[in-house]
């Protein structure tokens, strides 16, 4: 029975995370908690730099979600120039003014206060270079090194690239002035526009950051060399956007806390000697930020967009205590160790971003103790992959973002609609369908929701954050679910529905491929079902390969065979042996080989593909590619004439070479497709039916609930 939201909302607001719901101050803003919206480039302004309705939505959700502060991103100062992506946010002419008010009158309407980022791409601005612009920089930069062009799939380094080949600008001191005017100028019309503040951008490589990086410059008059002169052009820019908006306007800066992984970067140090001296020039605060060399792809979610958790406190927390004036940190912090180390004044403000793309709405439901709804981001990089491919934000857990004006669940009279498949999918569907007022009936085959979610939760944690969601949205919603119930035609015709939604997944074939029906080949089929405990007619044929092991463990020993002496001998559960070969280098057999190798296995992965990691959002796959290759995991992108036998798997590589890789058991990872012909037989009876997700061909998580949540509305747009 569904609970209403009353029932499920304790009455002791907030009263775990108090510090993080508690008021704050930068300069002279009052923020009522100390949960900020990061500053990002989501591209979402219209093509000529002015602010539309469509990031006003965007912003105006955060502020109905209870963020304390937003800060809008990338907002340039000196636009076109500078720019460093399509529909970027301009600040730099008065003509941008109209839009900008806009937008804080209607953060303000709904109770949000709003900050303005001033930007200037410098070095990093590609995108204006696409349109003939000078990338401006102190100095003529290093040449580029490293791997980072070597993860994009083909379409995605064309997107990337643009086309354009761009020139530096290196700066004499009338541009070093006019670039200083051009920030001052962007705060007063900030002001003007009627933002709470502005955060000047210090970091990431952009123009203020690469003038005091000794690795972009090399300059030798009184903006380079020290690491005074270095910061001298931060620090005049922010002392000529305090003298023109005056004492009482906040303003703050973004700065590095260090540059990872380059020979000759900001250190820790640097950063801790400058924060007094941006703090003196007049800054009300301190983000503290981080970032990297960017010709390694891994680093692009280590530094500024970390994927370790927490990794950025101590640096935060260092330049804390050379301060009076607060820090802003940053940099996947769950809730609870963000309390703790805001408590333990580790730093002021928690900034956060791809969590609140995921559920604008965390901070209302933090203070209402409703931490069970909070739709978890799964660190996929979905977000992050698509400022790189030039593309608007959107996240694949919430498809509603960066949609926001649109009706995701149109007015009705109540329906009867039937879910087929309990999986990402299915769940999703059922959840929206049942908000809308709807009658659910949700099949499921196995015993319990989850589908591939599950097998995904276990090869990667966050997924399982998605899984728990999902099955606690179902629950608590007034949902009829059957499990143990395979759907046929005719049991969903008897229900007489007025809408039939199919997210039944992919099915998985074994390829044709030589030696694939031997015992101890695998399919995804198999290997999940035996990470997830299901006992089934494939796994049954394949034991006798488990006995030989134990039989083996027991000799050894001088114990009875048994399954525990597998699980230890094979350092898992799973009666897996030690050399494994995964056929197939898409997201499914990276991520198996990620989670094989974490638990001791030698792998080989093999595959046709000319690239590893497809499926996987490219941000994510330059960290997980690179991670497989440090920790051994051997990769035959491009391989051919792929075949199996009882000891090893054999293949000619990419140059036609002949290669062999050993093999105790051997897992199929490709094969899957969509199956649509319970959607079609459906159909052809007369009923409303919408199939999504990998039954209609094989899309992953965000295809399962951005599908979903596409299916809805199709089926509400459509006539009964």
């Amino acid at each position: 029975m569904a609970q209403t939201q009353a029932a499920r909302r304790p009455a002791n607001r907030g009263a775990n995370h108090p510090t993080l719901l508690s008021e704050g101050r930068i300069g002279a803003l009052t923020v009522k908690n100390r949960m900020i919206v990061t500053a990002m480039g989501v591209s979402l302004a219209e093509a000529d730099g002015t602010v539309g309705d469509r990031l006003i939505d965007y912003h105006v959700a955060q502020a109905k979600g209870g963020a304390g502060l937003i800060i809008m991103g990338v907002t340039g100062v000196a636009w076109p120039v500078g720019s460093v992506q399509p529909n970027q946010t301009a600040i730099s002419d008065d003509r941008f003014l109209p839009g900008l008010t806009r937008l804080v009158d209607a953060v303000h309407a709904e109770g949000g206060k709003i900050a303005a980022q001033l930007h200037h791409g410098g070095l990093v601005a590609t995108h204006s270079a696409g349109d003939g612009h000078q990338l401006w920089a102190p100095a003529v930069p290093p040449a580029f090194t490293g791997d980072f062009p070597d993860y994009f799939l083909p379409e995605e380094l064309a997107a990337f690239a643009g086309g354009a080949v761009p020139t530096v600008k290196v700066l004499e001191r009338e541009d070093i002035d006019h670039a200083i005017r051009q920030f001052a100028d962007a705060a007063l019309r900030a002001q003007k526009a009627g933002f709470d503040g502005v955060e000047i951008h210090g970091g990431h490589g952009y123009l203020l950051s690469s003038f005091m990086s000794p690795s972009t410059n090399s300059r030798t008059d009184e903006f380079g060399g020290s690491l005074e002169n270095r910061a001298r052009l931060l620090l005049e820019v922010v002392r000529a956007v305090r003298a023109a908006v005056g004492p009482d306007f906040a303003v703050w800066v973004k700065l590095d806390s260090r540059e990872m992984g380059k020979k000759v970067g900001i250190q820790l140090d640097d950063a801790r000697a400058v924060a007094p001296l941006v703090e003196a020039a007049g800054a009300d605060a301190i983000t503290v930020t981080a970032y990297h060399d960017v010709g390694q792809g891994k680093l692009h979610s280590a530094s500024n967009i970390p994927h370790e958790p927490g990794v950025h406190l101590e640096a935060a927390k260092a330049i804390k205590s050379a301060l009076n004036i607060p820090v802003i940190a940053s940099g996947r912090l769950e809730m609870d160790v963000a309390e703790r180390s805001l408590a333990d004044g580790g730093f002021d403000f928690l900034a956060m971003g791809r969590k609140l793309l995921a559920d604008p709405d965390l901070p209302n439901k933090l203070a209402q103790n409703r931490m069970a709804e909070i739709r978890p981001c799964i660190y996929c990089y979905t977000c992050v992959s698509t400022a790189y491919l030039r593309e608007p934000v959107r996240c694949a857990v919430r498809p509603e973002t960066a949609f926001e004006s649109r009706n995701w669940l149109p007015e009705h009279a109540p329906r009867r609609a039937v879910v087929i498949g309990g999986g990402p999918g299915g769940m999703e569907a059922a959840r929206r369908l049942a908000a809308s007022g709807d009658e659910v009936i949700l099949f499921e085959k196995s015993d319990r929701l989850g589908g591939t979610l599950r097998f995904a939760g276990l090869a990667y944690e966050p997924n399982e954050r998605l899984l728990d969601w999902l099955r606690h949205e179902v629950e608590h919603a007034a949902i009829n679910v059957r499990l143990n119930t395979e759907a046929t035609a005719d049991m969903v015709k008897a229900l007489k529905p007025d809408v039939v939604f199919v997210a039944t997944g992919a099915v998985r074939d074994m390829p044709a491929i030589p030696g694939s029906d031997l015992d101890h080949v695998y399919s995804g089929d198999d290997m999940r079902a035996m990470m997830l405990g299901e006992d089934t007619q494939a796994l049954k044929r394949k034991t006798s390969w488990t006995t030989r092991i134990a039989t083996k463990v027991g000799a050894a020993t001088g114990a009875t065979a048994n399954l525990d002496l597998v699980r230890k001998a094979t350092h898992h559960w799973m009666p897996l042996g030690q050399n494994i070969v995964i056929i197939g280098g898409e997201l499914v057999g990276v991520e198996l080989a990620e989670f094989l190798m974490e638990r001791g296995r030698n792998v080989t992965v093999v595959g046709e593909a000319t690239k590893f990691g497809g499926g996987l959002l490219l941000v994510r796959r330059m960290r997980l590619l690179a991670e497989l290759k440090e920790h051994g995991v051997a990769m035959f992108p491009g391989a051919r004439e792929i075949a199996i036998d009882k000891a090893a798997v054999r293949f000619l590589d990419a140059e036609g070479n002949p290669q062999s890789a050993a093999a105790d058991h051997v897992i199929v990872a490709m094969g899957a497709h969509g199956d649509t012909s319970l959607a079609d037989s459906l159909k052809q009876d007369g009923l409303m039916v919408h199939a999504y997700g990998d039954a209609t061909g094989v899309s992953y998580i965000e295809g399962a609930i951005r599908g979903a949540a596409e299916a809805v509305v199709a089926s509400l747009a459509t006539p009964a």
